[in-house]
């Protein structure tokens, strides 16, 4: 018996093999369709409940079913599921076709639109009817046969395209490994980051030490090697991911992403594909992206010249550098920020035990939400790795399943993200509750150490749990407006606004407790932590601009005279670049964001996410980062509606006004 295909709750992982996957997905294709054909085939009247209600729960047991393989195809793959997934998703790929370009289907969903004013809807209903007949118009239900053959061929390609992407990111990623064993080739670095590497290196019954480009070695090595030339050789290695001679190059394969996005924007009647994504967002349209972005720019620019000449000059005094490279600026930033603020990250990591962390997370969600989490044992997983909660709130209800998988192994994708097994809904008067995962690449415990956190790494524990409150509280009616489905430029304001209490002395009192001796972080470290959070911001927000204005370039202009990436790249980045260029490195060949995951034409969204979390914090600042009022609203307004009402219309509530950029500049250091 297939366990994917019996009725099971949590996800069956260890019930199941990879030959299960392909005849899961085949069926669950098939009863999905079977779902779609009792609609059509209903001879009453086109109505809200037979067909836009009738709709919204179809394909529940395909999308149990493909959350499991593309959850483990980003955190647990190997060579079979990665063939698997290239198979399945033009089949996944074909039956969206089939439901946005099925004529019956379209007719009664257009239908009920049409008789929407005479309809006495709630703003959820509203919103679903709405969000539903957008789906079929802006994916080609209005389109002739021959377009529509067209329109199936280009959304074939693109999903088979964007796996091959991240599987060569991915290939890449676990090739490339740097063996030292004299000594002096580790000077600098702190003990932790030797003895992982030590680690690595015992793993494969070697000498010495082994760094690779899995982020807990790839970054402390930048930061702190003294060896400039064996800095150079990983920044190297880092960059041209995707961009070199061999089988796993992606330069045909960003450039055929691009121009079928293209094709498919102007074939749907829209200019670019940024236009035809924008629509539907709070930015609305590419330019306003564009001015947004350069707005932002013309404080952050002048900021960032600045501290590059700084940095210069600090690097030329400290050790005669003439030209700072890319492989400098983590270095002499770190010992300059070391040397600025006496704050010494290394310092700081006993403090930082991911246990404690995890335990300060759950905490902050207590006092601001009334949450509970209670690990189990009994919950089925994919990796011994991983832990898994029972999530109830005050009163003993039970909230959601919360799996968290924190540490890098040959088989995940690098970076973090939030996932979800079960979505969220309210289906014949039972609230069914989610099932929610955060997935991360934090530094491993050592022999003799604990993993030990950087505060990079901290932050982003609380930004995926920021993400996973929104998953977690969701409380609406309708799966596809429940939880993270919202307006992409919006669903970074939850995870973004949680980061803003690891910098607060109340929070971090909570569990940044030193590991070995209990001892409370120190108030001085505090200070600093505060004091140096705008370090070089200047410099981090010209990055982040230059990456959403690079992701605006590739998808707001015709790209079809694009024949060198390395050129195109080159240009975008004109405005924003402070060091020498790298022939060797291309950002674009893994820029995975926007070429494998949801962030085509949205990379900016970051960006945008943080005026409103900066806007949002302030109201905490201003009652108390746990004034239950305000949590409590925040939860009411933002974290449990989805996307059931508009986002501005949810930030006004919560806020009683548009957020202004102010807060975040003044965050920033950048207001003058």
């Amino acid at each position: 018996m297939n366990p994917l295909l019996q009725d099971f709750n949590t996800a069956p992982f260890s019930k199941i093999s990879n030959d299960d996957f392909k005849p899961a997905i085949k069926k669950g294709i098939e009863i999905a369709k079977a779902e779609i054909d009792k609609i059509t085939n209903n001879k009453d009247k086109p109505t809200f409940e037979n067909t836009t209600v009738a709709l919204d729960f179809t394909g529940e047991k395909l999308n149990r079913i493909t959350s499991i393989f593309f959850n483990l195809n980003s955190a647990e793959t190997n060579d079979e599921i990665q063939k698997i997934a290239q198979e399945v998703s033009p089949w996944l790929s074909e039956f969206r076709n089939d439901i946005t370009l099925n004529e019956a289907l379209f007719k009664r969903v257009k239908a009920v639109y049409k008789t929407k004013e005479t309809l006495t809807l709630s703003d959820e209903q509203e919103m679903l009817l709405d969000k539903q007949y957008k789906g079929f118009t802006r994916n080609g239900a209005n389109l002739n046969e021959e377009n529509k053959i067209k329109l199936r061929e280009i959304d074939n390609k693109l999903s088979k395209l964007s796996l091959q992407f991240g599987e060569n990111v991915l290939a890449e990623t676990n090739a490339f490994e740097m063996h030292l064993t004299a000594e002096k080739d580790v000077s600098g670095l702190p003990e932790s980051v030797k003895e992982a590497a030590s680690q690595l290196a015992k793993e494969q019954e070697k000498e010495g030490y082994i760094f690779n480009l899995q982020y807990p070695s790839y970054i402390p090595f930048l930061t702190y090697a003294d060896n400039r030339e064996l800095r150079k050789k990983m920044a190297i290695a880092g960059g041209k991911k995707g961009f070199q001679e061999n089988k796993y190059n992606n330069e045909q394969i960003v450039l055929e992403i691009v121009k079928l996005r293209q094709k498919r924007a102007n074939l749907l009647g829209y200019k670019t594909h940024a236009h035809f994504v924008l629509e539907e967002r709070m930015a609305v349209s590419p330019e306003k992206v564009i001015e947004f972005s350069n707005n932002l720019l013309s404080k952050a620019k002048p900021a960032a010249k600045k501290e590059f000449e700084n940095l210069e000059k600090y690097a030329k005094k400290l050790d005669g550098i003439d030209q700072l490279q890319k492989w400098d600026g983590a270095y002499y930033s770190e010992k300059l920020k070391k040397e600025i603020f006496d704050l010494d990250q290394e310092a700081l990591k006993p403090y930082f035990k991911l246990e404690n962390v995890i335990d300060g997370v759950f905490e902050i969600a207590y006092r601001l939400y009334d949450l509970k989490f209670e690990e189990v044992f009994y919950i089925d997983k994919y990796h011994p790795d991983i832990k898994t909660y029972n999530v109830t709130d005050t009163k003993g209800n039970f909230i959601a399943i919360f799996y968290a998988d924190y540490h890098p192994r040959k088989g995940k994708r690098n970076g973090a993200w939030m996932t979800s097994y079960k979505t969220q809904q309210i289906k014949n008067g039972v609230n069914e509750r989610p099932h929610v995962s955060i997935v991360c690449n934090f530094t491993k415990p050592t022999a003799t150490k604990p993993s030990l956190l950087t505060f990079n790494e901290v932050t982003t524990l609380f930004h995926e749990f920021g993400h996973a409150l929104h998953g977690m509280l969701a409380n609406t009616t309708y799966s596809s407006l429940s939880g993270t489905s919202v307006s992409w430029d919006f669903v970074e304001l939850p995870s973004q606004v949680l980061e803003n209490w690891c910098y607060e002395k109340e929070a971090l009192e909570l569990f940044a407790k030193h590991y070995e001796t209990g001892e409370i972080i120190p108030m001085k470290y505090v200070e600093k932590i505060k004091e140096s959070a705008s370090f070089h911001e200047g410099m981090q927000t010209s990055r982040q601009l230059s990456f959403g204005l690079l992701d605006m370039k590739w998808h707001s202009e015709d790209p079809s005279d694009i024949s060198s990436i390395k050129d195109f790249e080159n240009a975008a980045f004109a405005n924003t670049k402070l060091y020498p260029e790298v022939a060797e490195n291309c950002m674009s060949t893994a820029f995975s964001h926007i070429f494998q995951g949801g962030y085509s034409a949205g990379y900016y969204s970051y960006k945008w996410a943080e005026v409103l979390d900066a806007d949002a914090f302030e109201y905490f600042l201003e009652e108390g980062i746990f004034n239950k009022e305000v949590a409590t609203k925040f939860k009411e307004t933002v974290l449990s509606k989805g996307g059931t009402i508009k986002p501005m219309d949810l930030y006004k509530k919560f806020r009683g006004a548009a957020p202004k950029p102010e807060a975040l500049l003044k965050r920033a250091g950048l207001l003058k």
